[in-house]
Parts: structure tokens; sequence; C-alpha cells
């Protein structure tokens, strides 16, 4: 093991002791935790969304310090230990990459995208065998923590495995469009419980869209708020340079101002195209 990375093993194990350690660190359980873990995850995201590299190099080490948190607490409870851990993960990768740890071949990167989601399936139905009470299921394994459009698009990704698609977009953007009209209709003079179902059917609906177009709609729904942002602050600093405030605006100038965002948005993209 490496020098810094046993040196960090060392820090937790002395954070986490009872007798001079530290007493936020020492109460601290896998459930208190685990927000701080989804939480560095997401900042290594937005680091690389950034291309900011050293943020990025503080943000992997906040993520690695997550898994090392989790590892001395299963350690101090007799579950498992960091290298633990560490051998679980390199004995999976060589598992799944057959191709290059043995003698499998395969073609091009989608060939072993598919073979690593068979070698998946293949884990998930030998678990679910070590358990007489679980029914195996092809929506194994797809943890419910997950952000809710990511988990729609898993979901229906391993429904598509076995066969339970659409063969085309066509069947999604009909499926779309009648979820979009049960919505209207619930909206009309359903109960609030009623349209909170039908603004899911259609948000799930949407997911599998941007699936069958192998496209990513976390991705895509982040690129849209980024998007929205940019085109409101545009907004606002341009009612702050005329000394007006948004509220008092009328909803047409506001849009206007909307389309001008837009505009303006094209055109730098078309510059930088040209550049």
């Amino acid at each position: 093991m490496s020098e810094p990375l046993s040196r960090l093993l060392e820090i937790m194990v002395k954070l986490r002791d009872p007798k001079g350690g530290c007493p936020w660190d020492i109460e601290q359980t896998f459930e208190t935790i685990a927000p701080y873990t989804i939480e560095e995850a997401y900042e290594v995201a937005d680091a690389i969304a950034r291309e900011d590299f050293d943020d990025l190099k503080d943000e992997l080490g906040d993520l690695l310090l997550q898994v090392v948190y989790h590892a001395e607490m299963a350690r101090e409870a007799g579950h498992f230990d960091f290298d633990a851990v560490a051998r679980a993960i390199g004995e999976k990768m060589v598992r799944r990459h057959p191709h290059v740890f043995g003698d499998s071949q395969v073609a091009s990167a989608e060939h072993q995208r598919v073979a690593w989601e068979d070698v998946k399936a293949r884990e998930r139905e030998d678990k679910a065998g070590q358990d007489e009470t679980m029914a195996p299921s092809a929506l194994d394994g797809v943890p419910v923590a997950l952000p809710a459009l990511m988990r729609a698009e898993k979901l229906g990704k391993r429904a598509a495995r076995v066969g339970f698609d659409w063969p085309d977009l066509t069947g999604v953007l009909a499926k779309i469009d009648e979820e979009l009209g049960e919505l209207r209709a619930e909206l009309d003079n359903g109960s609030s419980e009623r349209q909170a179902e039908e603004i899911g059917d259609l948000l799930f609906a949407c997911a599998n869209l941007a699936r069958k177009a192998k496209l990513d709609p976390e991705t895509a729904l982040h690129g849209a708020s980024r998007r929205f942002e940019a085109r409101f602050r545009f907004l606002e600093n341009a009612l702050r340079d005329q000394k007006r405030d948004p509220k008092s605006v009328p909803l047409e100038e506001l849009e206007t101002l909307w389309r001008a965002a837009k505009a303006e948005e094209k055109e730098s993209a078309r510059k930088r195209t040209e550049s």
C-alpha cells in the first residue's frame, strides 16, 4: 500500500478513536455519512464539467475520504476493512474484463458494454440464488437512492434487456403523447395525488425517450438547467442595467428578453464552433 494511502487510513483511525479522536467523527454512522458521500460524488462531476482539474484533484480526495470513512466504520463493526474493499473491486474488474485478463475477445466498445451487462446480470442472478426468500428479477440491483431520473432510465434499460421495450423512437414518442393527454385530463379535474402520478409517468416516459435516443437523461436535464440559469441571469442583468425589478416587468417583455438570451447563446455557440 502506498504511503499517502496508509497515512490517510491512519488519520481516519485516529479521528474515530474514542480516546482523543474528534467528537464529531466519533459519533458518525453509515447513515449520517451517506449524504456526504453522495454530495462529494456530485462535486467530482461538477469539477469535471467545469474542466477544473485542480478542483477535481481536491474533490477526488474528498470522495476517497468517504470510502475510507465507511471502510473504517465497517472495520470497527467487524464487517470488513479497506483492504477487503480494494480486493473486492479488483476481483470484480478482472471478472468483468475477460477480454483483458482472460481469453475472450471484444470487437468494439459497444460489444464490451453488452458483455459487461451480461456479466453483471449473472452476478445478480447468483446473488439472488443465495437468498431463497428473494425471487430474482431483471430489476434487481437498481439502487432506490439514485436520483429519480437516473433510476427511471436504469429501470427502463433493465426491462429492455429482457425484451420489454419499444422497437424504435416512434413507440416511446407515442407513449409521451399518451401520458401528456392523461396529465391534461387530471389537471382539469383530478386530485393532486393523481396529478403527481401522471407527472411522474410523463417524466418516466421522457427518461425512456432519452435512453432510446442513446442519451443520458440526467446529463440532458443538467444541461437544460445550466441553459435556463444562464438565460435567466441574462434577463436579470438586462433589467438591472435599466434599474428595473423583474417582478414589475410584464410577462411579454420578459419573454422578449428570454428570446434575446437564447439568440445570444446561439451566437456564442456559433463563434466557438468557428474559432
